[in-house]
């Protein structure tokens, strides 16, 4: 069934309260169970597991990962399941929204773990408490819920802004529950399939697993003479390089640096394979370039130049060149002047997005008086009015006691909060796109210029401005779907905060178990936040910000100033062209500069799994009047037909469930060998 909506002529010249009128009495569901015991408690138990996996995909990409679409497949096939079970009844249309806005704000707690509080720690050497990560970050999460909600019926109710990608969340809703629900139901054993197969293949590469299965449970070592667990090498290149130290045979190495040393490895990595087949073939092949242009191309040279040369650690021992050393001593600089001018020049070019804010703040508002329809189902104005003072201090507080920022540095942050969050919010509303790396870094910059000894003078200010920013926008987003199908804004508002909780409280113990892990005397350090394993590139690029606001440019090599210059001229140049091709050209800037910090395994295992898509969807690109442009003998060819659709819906309509399949069980059993790891050893 088609979803209603107003058409552009009612939407320019109808009032607010006319809006409201005709979505009160056309699409409000108020009779329809929406927050209730089970979709909470559903939303924030699956909120938990994906936002696990969404910081297992962010410590390895520096990319958040979507998972709306993803709980709304999997609660609509879990209580399907339980209803013909007869267990319960099935869920209504308006619990699964809610389900999905509880897991969806869970999942965005993940965004200061892998990017600002990581740098922080970098910077500074110190790990930061979990008590205190758990206030601040929910601190800021619900300083963004309390921002949102007062401009929810300027952006929503009026303005009908777009938000696609809480309407797709939207309209997957509408087809399971209101169509037929076959689609769904086929999404969601898509997904199943692909997960536990996955699973099964990462527990065959991960030493904690195959550990657990054959040494403690078939004790293998005591009746079979095993002396250690069997595990499938993830880099197969592992076994040429056994096989050439025995044969004798030669090792790759480009300039005389042995190609493992730059990073250039080939990894079976299913998670990242789902990875590149949501980021599509442009940013992907965006993100090769980097890794090629940075790791097989400058680094042999500066290495061969001397620029980039082993090192002695604070300990006296020796630091060998590895793929780590190259992107900290020289590959970070230009990496992150590209993706910070990319972001830039590409903000610059939406001037849509400035003058949404002066037409939020000035723009002509109604002055007849009217009944409010929605008074008793919308968040109450008086809660953010009351709410965001309040917590603004908190967080300033926070902000000073923990991390040693002066309280004016936090304080000076914080109105730049509101109008970050309606330029945020507008991008998020047209492209489905939050500019919060582009705008973190003006503030970064803004208050690092104040004080430059203090890491976190820039850092945390910066974090707190674009996390209260982006959950704001993310927030209407979620309200997009609901205010599609009917549901309560009020209820939405408080299924968001139970969903930063569940984020939270699932997120904080992985970032210790997976980034800070204890040595053998139960020591944890910050040595550990970047490995082979974890790059953290977006962490990465938040501690280049810092380094350069607190020791300016002088310390850098004189090859890295020139290669910055380059970059900032090529990313200038790709962006432009991107405007002017109206996004045509197929290069951006900022995948480019993140290619160039990302593990070069990971990169080639994102293009495979973006190649594959976008080979398969050119092939299948369209399920419909194949049986009239095929034939064999003069008889319509209806095998090829069917197999041509079978390929549609596998190939195009079930990429999605596939690579949320291939992320989802391989990090989930990823985590699981981290646990394994820590109790048995």
């Amino acid at each position: 069934m088609a979803l209603q909506q107003l058409d552009d002529e009612q939407i320019r010249t109808w009032t607010r309260a006319q809006k409201d009128e005709w979505w009160f009495k056309n699409i409000y569901r108020g009779d329809m169970p929406q927050l209730t015991l089970r979709s909470a408690l559903t939303g924030f138990l699956l909120g938990g597991i994906l936002a696990a996996t969404a910081i297992y995909i962010g410590a390895k990409t520096g990319i958040s990962i979507g998972v709306g679409l993803t709980s709304v497949i999997l609660s609509f096939a879990l209580f399907r399941i339980f209803n013909k079970l007869g267990w319960c009844e099935d869920f209504t249309i308006l619990e699964n929204n809610c389900t999905q806005s509880i897991a969806t704000a869970a999942g965005y707690m993940i965004g200061p773990l892998i990017s600002s509080l990581a740098a922080y720690m970098l910077v500074s050497g110190k790990i930061i408490p979990w008590w205190q990560m758990l206030i601040w970050m929910v601190v800021v999460a619900l300083l963004g819920v309390l921002v949102a909600f007062p401009m929810k019926r300027r952006f929503i109710n009026e303005e009908q802004l777009p938000f696609p990608e809480g309407r797709a969340s939207g309209v997957v809703l509408d087809s399971l529950y209101t169509g037929s629900a076959e689609s769904g139901v086929f999404k969601a054993r898509l997904l199943g399939v692909t997960a536990v197969a996955t699973a099964l293949f990462q527990m065959i590469i991960s030493d904690g697993w195959m550990k657990l299965i054959q040494i403690k449970l078939l004790m293998l070592d005591k009746w079979a003479g095993v002396k250690e667990a069997w595990v499938l090498h993830e880099r197969l290149d592992d076994y040429y390089y056994a096989f050439a130290a025995k044969a004798d045979l030669a090792i790759p190495k480009i300039l005389g640096t042995d190609i493992r040393q730059l990073g250039l490895r080939f990894t079976l990595d299913a998670a990242m394979v789902g990875v590149g087949g949501l980021m599509g073939i442009a940013v992907a092949t965006s993100c090769l370039i980097g890794t090629l242009m940075n790791f097989a191309v400058l680094a042999p040279i500066m290495i061969a130049a001397g620029d980039i040369v082993p090192r002695v650690a604070a300990d006296g021992s020796a630091v060998p060149i590895s793929r780590a050393e190259i992107v900290n001593q020289w590959g970070l600089w230009w990496a992150v002047t590209m993706m910070v001018v990319g972001s830039l020049v590409s903000l610059l070019a939406k001037p849509e997005l400035f003058t949404g804010v002066f037409k939020s703040l000035f723009g002509k508002k109604s002055k007849e008086k009217t009944v409010d329809l929605l008074h008793d189902i919308e968040l109450p104005l008086w809660v953010s009015f009351v709410g965001v003072p309040i917590l603004s201090a908190l967080g300033v507080w926070v902000t000073h006691e923990f991390f040693g920022v002066h309280w004016l540095l936090a304080g000076i942050s914080l109105p730049l909060i509101f109008v970050l969050t309606v330029i945020c919010t507008n991008s998020m509303a047209l492209t489905s796109w939050t500019p919060t790396g582009a705008m973190s870094k003006i503030t970064q910059f803004t208050i690092g210029a104040l004080d430059r000894t203090n890491p976190a003078s820039n850092l945390i200010p910066a974090a707190m401005t674009s996390e209260i920013s982006a959950n704001a926008a993310n927030l209407l987003s979620d309200i997009k779907p609901g205010y599609m199908l009917g549901a309560k804004p009020r209820q939405q508002a408080i299924g968001h905060v139970i969903g930063i909780f569940s984020g939270a409280i699932a997120c904080i113990p992985l970032f210790f178990l997976l980034l800070l892990p204890p040595d053998a005397h139960g020591v944890r350090s910050t040595a550990t936040i970047v490995s082979d394993q974890f790059a953290m590139p977006a962490a990465m690029q938040w501690k280049g910000v810092a380094e350069i606001i607190a020791k300016g440019l002088s310390h850098l090599p004189f090859s890295a100033l020139v290669s910055m210059a380059f970059a900032a001229a090529a990313a200038g140049i790709i962006e432009i062209a991107r405007i002017v091709t109206k996004g045509r050209f197929p290069l951006s800037a900022v995948s480019i500069g993140l290619g160039a910090v990302l593990p070069p395994e990971s990169t080639l295992a994102m293009f495979i799994g973006a190649l594959l898509f976008w080979i398969m969807g050119r092939r299948y690109k369209a399920a419909e009047g194949r049986g009239e442009e095929c034939h064999e003998g003069g008889f319509p060819a209806r095998k090829q037909d069917d197999g041509h659709a079978r390929g549609h819906r596998l190939w195009v309509e079930g990429c999605e469930p596939i690579c949320a399949g291939l992320i989802s069980g391989s990090a989930l059993v990823g985590i699981g060998n981290a646990i394994i790891n820590v109790l048995i050893n």
